[in-house]
């Protein structure tokens, strides 16, 4: 079985590592035209050589904005401080064990959970 990111390197453009290492520059003029190439071993590909632009795109769509994790935490934080929230959060703490363990065990078994 193959993971999304193999599937991902096997697309790209490949050269092998004695190319690389013997003619960079006809490799590095392919990574600015391409974007991306494969480095391959024994037919194998072992790393990705990646140009500063596509880089910066990949981390880009790898972090999410500050604002939006910002604004999802406000959201939370907002719907954990409702009237409802803190009244069965007293009741949880109030608890004893066994009719903490039935709720648990309810909540589990609750078709709203999965």
């Amino acid at each position: 079985m193959t993971s999304p990111a193999s599937d991902l390197v096997s697309s790209l453009p490949s050269v092998s590592a004695t190319e690389v290492k013997n003619a960079f520059a006809s490799v590095w003029d392919r990574i600015m035209n391409e974007g991306a190439i494969a480095v391959t071993r024994h037919e194998k590909p072992k790393a990705v050589l990646l140009s500063i632009e596509r880089f910066e795109e990949l981390v880009q769509a790898g972090q999410p904005a500050l604002d939006q994790l910002s604004a999802e935490f406000d959201s939370l934080l907002s719907k954990m401080q409702s009237p409802n929230s803190r009244k069965a959060m007293a009741a949880a703490f109030k608890a004893d064990p066994a009719s903490l363990g039935k709720s648990a065990v309810a909540a589990a078994k609750s078709p709203k959970r999965r």
